[in-house]
């Protein structure tokens, strides 16, 4: 049987971190691209915006990429797609709510012209290449987000995207798991499915278990002013709080640009309802008293900059925090945002506060026995467990094996490996580049390991610049050295260390011109050097040492 006739899964990112989503299947000629998501900098990323997969394994293979199909609307699975589009142009393909996100960052980027895109139904299928690709309803913590059954000439691949099972969602249908039944009745070759709570035991509780929490929250807080945090896409979260608002006459301000504009797309396509003379401006604010707003921001991850962030540190140009308020986290903090959350919880409780984060927040993603269930419907000859840390994945290869997968068909794959599988065998057949390409403003990838180490270095010792004037012929030293700190001392208070350090650098200076060595680039290294040695041995810090060289007739 030729290479050919196996079909290659590829994923570039989304395994070991939560984040980054992105896998290619490719079959002969066909190359279909499912979610293209980021991830946010970690602390020691500085100056970092956001973090996207690296695309050189579809740059060198354009010409057969078909299109991009995207399970759901968050950052994680679409978030990259502005800056891989302006390299990859291939059409995408998603469900409604899910492109009118998409569409939203395309036209930000002005790019809404030059991609093809088309929404599909749910149930309906689309052909691409050699694939043919099924839309299936699931439930997340976000409308219209899909499975996908991905039907190739060696058999059926499903890819669950995030998803969990919840029979009494808050808008929409509940998943569609006669579909998922179905198609293991027909023979599944693969399914790769989401490990984001692998780890925990039991069934993720419905949605509407937070508007519960939240009818508890509003009689209990009557008086108060409520400040409400999640996350902007979490579009059925946002309902029950305005369900809640109503029910208690409370008008409702959003706040945050990401929040304002999913809600926008929102209820433009008719996934949020919003009774008249419900939302109000941030403007109106000061013609209602407490009891009778409801804000609904963003930072729940404790983001600097925030709405929620800037009212904890009084920073908002409109919003002061004031004793007699009530703030909700409705979210868990993603792994590695804990820090920042707590610091966030941290100010408004020094405001006088009052901060509620217990059982406001369900999960949008399976539990274990979720998980389970999936596997006996599905009956997949592999199982490729995706989305999670390490040890997410590990825990969900051992669900797969207690439901009767033999241990040598489960993949813990990582990000650039490339499995080859067909109803015979399946292997990990080589790698392709992957890993993190780092955007800094409108920089792409121009930002590396060694320009975040300089940054790391100015960030926790300084910079020092010595400015000397040498005249052209005889090398003589006219005038200098000079030196200039920042973020290494206050100068003011060390006058002595910059004199010792000025006569280091003298000295350094003579020794290399009495020794005829004129050669710019070594005079630099000489002064770099010695005056590193110096400030090691009096300060035991190491900041940048930048040495200028000015030559003069």
């Amino acid at each position: 049987m030729s290479d050919n006739s196996k079909i290659k899964v590829i994923p570039l990112g989304g395994l070991e971190e939560i984040g980054m989503n992105m896998t290619a299947f490719e079959y002969n000629d066909s190359i279909v691209v499912v979610d293209c998501g980021l991830s946010f900098p970690t602390d020691d990323m500085l100056g970092i915006d956001c973090v996207i997969p690296d695309i050189t394994f579809l740059r060198e293979n354009i010409d057969k990429i078909k299109g991009f199909v995207i399970t759901h609307g968050h950052e994680d699975h679409i978030g990259a797609l502005p800056y891989v589009l302006k390299e990859v142009n291939a059409p995408i393909y998603a469900t409604k709510l899910t492109m009118g996100i998409i569409e939203g960052k395309l036209s930000e980027h002005e790019l809404l012209k030059a991609v093809k895109r088309k929404v599909i139904k749910f149930g309906q299928s689309i052909h691409l290449g050699d694939f043919r690709i099924e839309f299936i309803r699931t439930n997340h913590s976000i409308a219209d987000a899909a499975a996908l059954a991905i039907h190739t000439p060696e058999g059926i691949i499903i890819h669950t995207g995030d998803f969990k099972v919840d029979y009494t969602p808050v808008f929409g249908d509940a998943i569609n798991l006669a579909r998922f039944s179905e198609l293991g009745k027909k023979g599944v070759l693969a399914l790769l499915c989401d490990s984001t709570n692998a780890l925990r035991p039991g069934f993720t509780p419905s949605e509407r278990k937070v508007g519960e929490t939240f009818e508890h929250i509003f009689a209990e807080h009557k008086k108060s002013r409520i400040i409400i945090a999640t996350f902007a896409s979490n579009v059925d979260r946002v309902q029950q709080i305005i369900n809640t608002a109503c029910k208690y006459k409370r008008k409702v301000i959003v706040e945050g640009r990401s929040m304002v504009n999913i809600i926008s797309v929102a209820r433009e396509m008719e996934y949020l309802k919003i009774p008249e003379n419900t939302l109000i401006s941030i403007e109106e604010m000061d013609n209602y008293t407490d009891d009778q707003l409801v804000l609904i921001t963003t930072g729940s991850q404790g983001e600097s900059m925030a709405s929620l962030s800037r009212m904890a540190a009084s920073l908002h140009r409109k919003v002061h925090i004031k004793p007699s308020d009530t703030i909700v986290f409705s979210s868990t903090p993603i792994p590695g945002n804990e820090k920042a959350v707590t610091k966030v919880i941290n100010e408004l409780y020094h405001q006088g506060a009052e901060v509620i984060f217990q059982d406001t927040h369900v999960s949008g993603h399976a539990c274990q026995e979720e998980i389970k269930l999936m596997y006996a419907l599905v009956k997949p000859k592999y199982a490729i467990p995706v989305h999670g840390e390490y040890q997410h994945l590990k825990e969900h290869g051992r669900l797969a094996e207690s439901m009767g997968i033999p241990k040598e068909n489960v993949f813990l794959l990582e990000s650039g490996d490339v499995l080859a599988l067909n109803g015979e065998s399946a292997k990990v057949e080589g790698k392709v580049p992957a890993g993190s390409v780092l955007v800094d403003g409108l920089g792409v990838g121009d930002v590396g390991n060694i320009v975040l180490r300089d940054r790391q270095n100015l960030a926790e010792n300084g910079i020092i610049i010595v400015v000397l004037t040498l005249e052209k012929y005889s090398n003589q030293i006219l005038a200098g050295p000079d030196i200039v700190t920042r973020g290494f001392v206050y100068v003011r208070e060390s006058e002595n260390l910059i004199e010792n350090a000025k006569e280091v650098v003298t000295n350094a200076l003579l020794d290399c011109l009495e020794s005829r060595n004129v050669d710019w680039g070594k005079i630099k290294m000489v002064v770099k050097d010695s005056l590193g040695e110096y400030l090691w041995k009096t300060m035991k810090r190491s900041p940048m040492i930048l040495p200028i060289i000015m030559e003069v007739e």
